[in-house]
This record gives structure tokens, C-alpha cells and sequence, in this order.
């Protein structure tokens, strides 16, 4: 049985090139990231897409339970728009296009969209 050993980081010092006995260290100083910028996905109300449609869309592709996908199916109806789920940037864009795809296979004309989260 082969064992893997785990090397440990390089130390956080580094030395210059040249020692000429007055050596100066440097330390690294950690570079701190930011969160990736979210977004979020929205989906826009039509007249033609049946509401059952949008449902099984919200469960299918964004993981809402039943009762989830309901309450922003009727949101989408009542305000114009409601907002699906929030992502980093390539995941929405694979969900919009996932919409996309499934209306107009079905042949429903619904629109999806994201936009970044303020």
C-alpha cells in the first residue's frame, strides 16, 4: 500500500537573491479575495406561458418545492417579474439559458433574464 505524503507549504519568508550578510526579509502578506459578484435570476411574466409550465420550470431547474415555486409563479403574474434564485455569474447564465431552452421546446414564449445584485 502506497502512502501519500502531504508536503507542507513553503515557508511565508522570503529571502533576496544575494546575501551579502545584510539580508533583509520580506514577509508575504496574505492577499485577501473578495465574493465572487452575485446575480441574480429573473423570470419575466408572459400571456401566453401557462402557469403549471412556470412551476415545473422553478422545480426542475432552480430546486424550489412545490409550494416555493407557487408563491414566485404568482409573483412573476402579479408583478411582471420575480426573482428565481441568486448565483454566481456563470451559473445564472446556465439557468437562463436552461429556461430558454425548455420554453421554447415546449413553445412557450417565456423570457428569463439575470442582472447583477446590487
Amino acid at each position: 500500500m502506497t502512502h501519500m505524503s502531504v508536503k507542507k507549504p513553503k515557508t511565508n519568508i522570503i529571502l533576496p537573491q544575494q546575501d551579502d550578510g545584510n539580508a533583509v526579509v520580506l514577509e508575504r502578506r496574505t492577499q485577501r479575495t473578495q465574493p465572487p459578484q452575485m446575480y441574480q435570476v429573473v423570470m419575466l411574466n408572459d400571456d401566453f406561458t401557462p402557469m403549471e409550465f412556470v412551476v415545473l420550470v422553478l422545480q426542475e431547474f432552480f430546486n424550489k418545492d412545490r409550494e416555493a415555486a407557487t408563491q414566485i409563479m404568482l409573483k412573476i403574474h402579479l408583478d411582471g417579474k420575480g426573482i428565481c434564485g441568486v448565483y454566481t455569474k456563470d451559473v445564472a447564465a446556465t439557468k437562463v439559458d436552461q429556461v430558454r431552452d425548455a420554453a421554447h421546446q415546449s413553445g412557450h414564449p417565456l423570457q428569463c433574464l439575470f442582472e447583477p445584485v446590487e
